[in-house]
C-alpha cells in the first residue's frame, strides 16, 4: 500500500483523510502465471498497481502471431487505460507473466475517487502521461536500431526482467525469432 501512495504522491498532494479514502477503494488480487488482468473483446475492469510480478500486453496479428507489445512490472500501474475510461471492449490482452500480487480499483471506484478529491483528475492524467511517456522512451529504439541494439535496450529498459520472462515473449516483443535471440544472447557474453 505504501508503494502506491508514494508512486500517486509524486503526482500531487494528498492529505491523510484523502489517502484513507482512496485506500478504502483498494483491493489485492492475485493472479497466477498466464492469467490476465485483461482480455481482448471484453472491458477492462481494473486499474492495478503492481505490488510483486510482471505482466505483459499481447495481442495476435493477422496471421494469427501472438505479438508482446510491451511488459509492465512492480511498483507501476497496468491497464488499458484508455478502454478502461471509456469502458469499451479491449483489443489486447494484459496476462501475468509470473504469478503477481496487484491492488485494484474497479470502475466504479475508480470514478469515485475522482468525484471525491479535488485535483485527482490532474493527477491521474500527469500518471497517465508519465506512464505512456515511459512506454514511448521504451518502445521507440525498436524501430531504428538493429536487434542486437534492441536486446540490449531492453536489458537497459527492463534490467529485473531479463531472468524473469521467457525468453519467447523478449523475441516477441523486440520482433525477432528465439533463434535469433539465442544467437545475440551467445555472442554477447
Amino acid at each position: 500500500m505504501e508503494a502506491l501512495i508514494n508512486l500517486i504522491l509524486q503526482f500531487g498532494d494528498l492529505n491523510k483523510q484523502q489517502i484513507e479514502f482512496l485506500l478504502s477503494k483498494v483491493e489485492m488480487l492475485e493472479f497466477k502465471k498466464d492469467d490476465y488482468l485483461s482480455e481482448a473483446g471484453k472491458v477492462p475492469r481494473y486499474v492495478a498497481f503492481v505490488l510483486e510480478g510482471v505482466f505483459r500486453f499481447c495481442y495476435y496479428n493477422n496471421k494469427g502471431e501472438e505479438i508482446t507489445n510491451y511488459f509492465v512490472d512492480e511498483g507501476n500501474f497496468v491497464v488499458d487505460n484508455q478502454k478502461f475510461e471509456s469502458q469499451i471492449v479491449a483489443s489486447e490482452y494484459v496476462q501475468a507473466v509470473t504469478d503477481c500480487k496487484v491492488l485494484v480499483f474497479n470502475k466504479k471506484n475508480w470514478d469515485q475517487i475522482s468525484d471525491t478529491i479535488v485535483g485527482w483528475e490532474m493527477m491521474k492524467a500527469n500518471m497517465v502521461k508519465k506512464c505512456l511517456t515511459l512506454a514511448m522512451e521504451r518502445r521507440s529504439p525498436l524501430v531504428s536500431e538493429d536487434a542486437t541494439t534492441r536486446y540490449l535496450s531492453f536489458i537497459e529498459a527492463f534490467p529485473n526482467m531479463i531472468n524473469r520472462i521467457p525468453l519467447s515473449y523478449v523475441a516477441s516483443y523486440l520482433g525477432i525469432t528465439q533463434q535469433s535471440l539465442s544467437r545475440i544472447r551467445r555472442n554477447i557474453r
